[in-house]
């Protein structure tokens, strides 16, 4: 798996924008939501090895920064390693704008969010 930073912003074009400049390169744009307005999911990578930072929509129950891991499987062989290791996930799989996801509970109780991304939905 690989690690995801998630920064939760009022406006993701503008943010996205500074990210590049800073050295990130644009990696993944989600499609525009079916209720119209821009995309809420932005990935970009940096040039080392390592995670994304990947910018969405604000969530007011969010407001910050979150974690997030990218698998490199499907979920369910993920969701069933948790299981059998007594982590019930908090959601099932669902399918969103960037593939399918899920969320889990650490043993402290932080929200993780597994992401599978479905890189033929890029505009």
């Amino acid at each position: 798996m690989r690690v995801m930073a998630i920064r939760y912003v009022r406006d993701v074009e503008k943010v996205r924008r500074f990210y590049e400049v800073l050295g990130l390169t644009l990696e993944f744009v989600s499609r525009r939501p079916r209720r119209g307005g821009d995309a809420a999911w932005t990935e970009l990578a940096g040039s080392g090895v390592g995670g994304n930072l990947a910018l969405h929509q604000w969530d007011e129950e969010v407001k910050t920064v979150s974690l997030s891991f990218q698998a490199d499987e499907p979920l369910e062989p993920v969701v069933e390693r948790l299981r059998k290791a007594g982590y019930e996930p908090a959601t099932e799989i669902v399918d969103e704008a960037f593939g399918r996801s899920f969320t889990v509970r650490d043993p402290e109780g932080l929200l993780i969010q597994i992401n599978e991304n479905d890189y033929e939905l890029q505009r």
